[in-house]
């Protein structure tokens, strides 16, 4: 257990078989770096090999591989297959916008304890949640791949259970990729939807409370700008999420991962420069973006795609409470936007000196 900051904190560390456990990011950070450069035995080696397999919780890599399967399949002219298929995703079409088709047992995967385990992942909550009420988790920052959102809230090797017994999450991502054969259904099993208005509507409208609809508010633009060390966030637009909210009295609640922008550098792209316009005109046209990001290698730590081993700390905020007011204003927006951002800098100020993160580092907002 972990206890600090302004309020309660629990979360219950996850013995890796590498760290000593001391929840304290800066001591945890040189502990990591110094086991880095050692052999890769036992567990470690378990970890990583996990990492590699499933490379990160990529969208995209989930996407790749699905849609190269039904490419083989179409080629190879397997119409017994892809036929029916197709004849059982129109009629199931609407599934991910009406709760999905979660698997438990696809969840509990021992691959996915390894992936967790890698950096680690961990869970700490800030303030107990009322079971009676639906929340909205605004997850900050998106990093490159969102990855302990992923190990958090789509596995069942966090803690999740433990510190919020009554809960049911989903993690709701862009809607383009349920429009992909099999991709679909992989995401559906870890109990994540897509990020539309009727999705999340869906998952908040239960009358008896319980769930939490978990969405990194940042998106593709803030992936471009997550390098280490940099604490910006693409924010000041963002107020769908707080319609939502009011439309279904849902409290809000923020997220700060710690560590989530650590695990890859990216080649230079500030504002202005031909890469990151070039990286913006992309991501108009395929509504995703593209960071050119590199990590540490297999076998060597110099460069690669495997992401570094630093531990995420995904600290959970005090709620906000929100009354439900069918026809939102846009003053009613404005206002409960501006409560949002400033729960959401007290969070990360409180919790930031137990986290390595310098005194005079604070968020941007964009």
């Amino acid at each position: 257990m972990t206890r600090g900051g302004a309020g309660r904190e629990e979360g219950r560390e996850r013995p890796s078989g590498l760290a000593s456990g001391c929840v304290e990011a800066s001591s945890a950070a040189q502990e990591w770096s110094r086991t880095s450069h050692s052999m890769v035995p036992g567990t470690r080696f378990l970890n990583l090999s996990c990492i590699l397999f499933n490379l990160s919780p990529t969208l995209e890599r989930a996407v790749q591989v699905c849609v190269g399967i039904f490419v083989i399949l179409i080629i190879r002219n397997y119409w017994f297959l892809y036929i029916p298929y197709f004849t059982w995703l129109y009629f199931d079409w609407r599934t991910p916008e009406q709760g999905g088709r979660r698997s438990e047992w696809f969840r509990s995967w021992t691959v996915w304890k390894h992936f967790t385990n890698y950096f680690p992942i961990h869970l700490i909550k800030t303030s107990d949640l009322d079971p009676s009420h639906n929340y909205i988790f605004g997850y900050h920052p998106h990093g490159v791949f969102v990855a302990g959102a992923f190990g958090n809230f789509c596995t069942n090797y966090s803690n999740f259970k433990e510190l919020f017994p009554s809960f049911t999450a989903y993690l709701h991502v862009f809607s383009i990729w349920f429009r992909c054969p099999l991709s679909r259904e992989y995401l559906m099993c870890f109990g994540i939807l897509p990020a539309s208005k009727k999705s999340m509507s869906y998952v908040l409208s239960k009358e008896t409370g319980g769930n939490i609809s978990v969405i990194a508010l940042g998106g593709a633009e803030e992936a471009l700008d997550a390098h280490p060390g940099k604490y910006t966030l693409f924010i000041l637009q963002r107020k769908g999420f707080v319609k939502i909210a009011l439309t279904h009295g849902a409290y809000l609640v923020p997220v700060f991962s710690f560590g989530e922008n650590e695990l890859f550098k990216q080649i230079g792209n500030p504002e202005g420069s031909w890469l990151r316009s070039l990286q913006n005109r992309m991501q108009k046209i395929m509504r995703f973006s593209m960071p050119l990001f590199y990590a540490r290698g297999i076998f060597q730590y110099n460069f690669g795609i495997l992401p570094y081993r630093k531990p995420i700390h995904s600290v959970v905020g005090r709620p906000i409470p929100v009354h439900q007011t069918p026809n939102p204003t846009s003053e009613q927006i404005e206002e409960l936007h501006q409560t949002y951002l400033e729960e959401l800098r007290k969070l990360f100020e409180e919790h930031k000196g137990k986290y390595g993160i310098p005194e005079n580092e604070t968020l941007i907002f964009k």
